[in-house]
């Protein structure tokens, strides 16, 4: 009985996949071969460069700051909600209970910051992918070809 490794296997599968995911470009006016070449490599140039942009940066860095602030001052606010013992601390003591505070809430600023950071970075991967796609379509349908998916 013959039974195929999972080599091959898996070799299928994906030349499926890509078989599923590639388009056709059928000339509508007459373009030879090679003029349907330089026509999808000029669209593929033109959809890659005009969809680039440079990344946000930074996500994490801003977060911590704005945690850092929110703990100080939230430190501030509790110790005022005391005011009676508050008075009594030394002011060593409150300044480190408010750079301890500043500290916690820094670094979970700075994760949450990060994650909102890479949360945009692929909703914004996936518009100019959107973008580029579209950007090739109507390059090639501008220069008579028809596209199918």
């Amino acid at each position: 009985m013959n039974r195929l490794t999972p080599i091959p296997l898996l070799i299928a599968v994906a030349l499926c996949a890509t078989q599923a995911s590639a388009e056709s470009v059928v000339p509508l006016k007459g373009q030879t071969s090679q003029q349907t070449q330089i026509d999808i490599n000029d669209c593929h140039s033109i959809a890659s460069t005009s969809t680039t942009s440079t990344p946000q940066a930074g996500g994490r860095l801003k977060g911590a700051a704005v945690g850092a602030a929110a703990g100080a001052a939230g430190a501030q606010v509790r110790g005022r909600q005391h005011d009676e013992l508050y008075e009594r601390v030394d002011d060593d003591r409150k300044q480190d209970y408010r750079q301890n505070r500043a500290k916690e809430t820094a670094a979970a600023g700075a994760v949450i910051g990060g994650s909102r950071q890479r949360q945009e970075r692929r909703a914004q991967g996936k518009t100019e992918a959107a973008a580029s796609s579209s950007a090739y379509a109507g390059c090639l349908q501008g220069r008579g070809y028809q596209i199918t998916p």
